[in-house]
């Protein structure tokens, strides 16, 4: 089964994908000529509440929307997803996470405007937003197959497999194994229990429970990780220039990758993984966030593009690379065998020898436990696209027992499975992005022009 999850994901990760992701994301970017990029300010001013309107369409503040969307996206992607890419790819796979990020900040821009501007309504009524209602209201009903596609791969994609895994490695390698407790299934289960008891707490509540937890836990934590990461940096300040340089000079040389080699070689497969773990960390292209971002209070689709390309910047430009210049600095990466949240916390050993690998627990939990609470929004919407909005709950009890199968399964097959299904996700997302880019070229000119006049 293993075998088969890691062919379904190389064939889905092909080169096709890649072209679809980067080449249509650089496309992006040039059509808007760097727009994104242009009003960075301005979109911090957004995000702060500048021009928030309590009467606006919408469920939840920019603030909310954005804080809900980096709550899935900054977790396991960060921690265990960097540490993938570097023990297969060596530092200059952290390079092509950057380019991923880079052209992501520019999808994101569009996915999420779109979101607003084509929200469509559930059956209940509500107003909501996301691939499959931009597809259907933007493009028209002719293409529902896409959304229908989206939704389909969408709520498997939204299952919290990766994250409940490495958090239970984390548990079982920094706390029980160390104190003589024997690790085997039933402490997975027991842990599994835990899990699935505080998730269905916060997700049975919905997305205005699930946004609140979200805006409180995401802000501490990444800064509790930000000066964790420091601190290390600082202790091996001297080694910092030296494997920051070497993310630029490998990234063209592949000299540590141990990987399959893949399309036109080894820095072929080298460019793949790192595109792959950075589409993994920032979900940019995926179709994820403009779920989350859909739901923003705003009748400005693209004041809510602009907050949501934030995403990737703090997702991937900050943290990610926070996590590899640990990993590199430290050297755990050629001393160990370790992969995963395993090799994080290797490097936190060796920087903090008493107490850094619970610091790095505490990190790992809530990075953890605030991406179960903003994925079960994303595959409960989809499932409520596909038959109806009072039927979307049941999707909270395959949530629940996915949590179960992911605490007593391989980290590979997990990693694998997410990959392949966010690559499927990514198709009809890139393909209506594409199609309605022009739109949100238009809109963007009648928005700039109305900020400029005021």
């Amino acid at each position: 089964m293993e075998q088969l999850i890691k062919s379904f994901s190389d064939y889905a990760w092909g080169l096709p994908l890649v072209i679809m992701l980067i080449g249509g994301g650089l496309y992006l970017l040039f059509l808007s000529k760097f727009l994104p990029f242009r009003y960075i300010r301005h979109a911090v001013q957004i995000l702060r509440g500048k021009y928030d309107d309590p009467n606006d369409p919408g469920q939840i503040s920019h603030f909310k929307a954005l804080t809900t969307a980096l709550s899935s996206t900054i977790g396991m992607g960060n921690i265990a997803g960097v540490a993938v890419a570097i023990s297969v790819g060596g530092p200059g796979a952290m390079f092509w996470m950057w380019v991923s990020a880079i052209v992501g900040m520019s999808t994101k821009f569009f996915t999420s405007t779109l979101a607003i501007m084509y929200r469509g309504k559930d059956s209940a009524g509500e107003l909501q937003g996301g691939p499959m209602y931009f597809i259907i209201e933007g493009l028209g009903k002719s293409w529902k197959p896409l959304a229908i596609m989206f939704s389909l791969f969408g709520m498997i994609g939204a299952l919290p497999v990766v994250n409940v895994n490495q958090l239970t490695q984390a548990i079982n390698d920094i706390i029980l194994i160390p104190n003589g407790v024997e690790v085997g299934l039933k402490s997975n289960l027991i842990l599994a229990f835990v899990l699935v008891s505080l998730t269905s707490v916060i997700i049975l509540g919905g997305l205005k429970r699930i946004s609140n937890a979200a805006s409180k836990m995401v802000p501490s934590m990444v800064l509790l990780y930000f000066v964790l990461v420091l601190f290390i940096l600082i202790s091996n300040y001297e080694m910092v220039p030296k494997y920051f340089i070497m993310i630029f000079t490998d990234a063209f040389s592949a000299d540590y990758y141990k990987g399959d080699a893949f399309m036109g070689g080894v820095l072929g497969a080298l460019i793949l993984l790192g595109i792959r773990r950075g589409a993994f960390s920032n979900e940019a292209g995926i179709g994820t966030a403009p779920m989350a971002h859909g739901a923003a209070k705003t009748d400005e689709p693209i004041r809510e593009g602009l907050v949501a390309m934030l995403g990737p910047a703090i997702d991937t430009l900050i943290v990610c690379t926070l996590t590899a210049l640990a990993i590199l600095v430290t050297g755990v990466w050629e001393t160990t065998s370790n992969n995963g949240v395993s090799l994080t916390a290797s490097a936190f050993s060796h920087a903090m020898p008493v107490y850094g690998k619970y610091l790095l627990m505490v990190c790992v939990t809530i990075f953890s436990v605030s991406s179960l609470f903003s994925y079960s929004y994303y595959g409960s919407k989809c499932l409520s696209f596909l038959i109806g909005a009072d039927k979307k709950h049941y999707y909270n009890y395959i949530y629940i027992l996915s949590i179960i199968i992911a605490a007593t399964t391989p980290f590979s097959a997990m990693l694998n499975l997410i990959d392949g299904v966010f690559a499927l996700m990514a198709i009809p997302t890139m393909l209506a992005t594409l199609m309605l880019a022009p739109k949100v070229i238009k809109e963007a000119k009648k928005y700039l022009k109305t900020i400029k006049s005021s």
